[in-house]
């Protein structure tokens, strides 16, 4: 297995790993700590079933089911991440970490490519560790204790949900999620600080009026991602890209109008930032 580092804040090409046989416990551990020591890291060239990806997944942490669009049939864990040809709306267009609107919100997410554009589709992270740590002392003492409110029904993103709810969309599923999250949270296996927040979903500051908030929150969105904050992922065909969310966001790129990029999706279970 080696490991290669594909920017100076985040990201990290793994090679050497075939993800159609079944990991040893050894393997799997140096693969969790290649996450948390890059944020996001990439493996290329792995065909897999839905149940090899899925293995993968197990592999990894726990997964769970994405509240708004079904699971593929059999694997309710694997959802369809897809812009059609004839769509101008790519799913999740905007940077974002994933659903952090669960009170619970995922440790990370992993995409497969099964169809990519002839080009573009890329796929751009943010280290929110990164993030943090160039913000001014005096700046970091005043986000310390602030509560940001996450909302599902934000409309710069749940635009970016439309097209897929109406082909794939779960029956029963709550109109908006809400939750409260700390702005900076401690990542609980690394004990690094990182900001947790984005554009997406944090709608407010918690004993805040929107006109005290709105200022801050967008310094900070605009903050953190900052071009040396990210790395950019070149989409092959069956390659894997897996991120930690609880420090790390992704904005995929919507410039492939006319063609075809499939997707599949699972992401794992998390636990309450603090």
């Amino acid at each position: 297995m080696e490991i290669k580092r594909v920017a100076g804040a985040l990201g990290a090409e793994i090679s050497g790993v075939d993800l159609t046989r079944p990991l040893d416990g050894e393997r799997a551990a140096q693969v969790r700590r290649a996450l948390l020591d890059h944020q996001v890291i990439f493996l290329r060239g792995q065909d897999l079933s839905p149940r090899q990806f899925l293995d993968f997944a197990l592999a990894m942490g726990n997964p769970i089911e994405y509240p708004f669009v079904n699971g593929l049939d059999g694997y309710p864990q694997i959802i369809e991440v897809k812009k059609l040809e004839h769509e101008r709306t790519n799913f999740g267009g905007v940077w974002h970490s994933d659903t952090t609107y669960l009170q619970e919100p995922p440790m990370g997410s992993m995409l497969l490519s099964r169809e990519i554009p002839p080009y573009g589709g890329d796929t751009l992270f943010a280290s929110q560790y990164a993030a943090y740590e160039a913000l001014s002392d005096t700046m970091k003492r005043l986000l310390d204790g602030l509560v940001g409110i996450s909302t599902s029904a934000k409309a710069d993103v749940s635009r970016t949900r439309e097209d897929r709810i109406r082909s794939d969309g779960r029956q029963g599923a709550a109109q908006e999620y809400v939750a409260e999250h700390p702005l900076v949270r401690t990542h609980p296996e690394t004990g690094r600080k990182a900001l947790y927040l984005n554009v997406a979903h944090t709608a407010g500051i918690k004993g805040m009026t929107d006109e005290e908030s709105a200022p801050l929150l967008q310094f900070l969105f605009q903050h953190q991602v900052r071009p040396e904050f990210t790395c950019r992922f070149v989409w092959t065909p069956n390659a894997i890209a897996f991120w930690d969310n609880r420090c790390a966001m992704h904005n995929p790129v919507n410039d492939y109008h006319g063609f075809r990029r499939v997707m599949h999706r699972i992401t794992l279970k998390g636990d309450r930032p603090v």
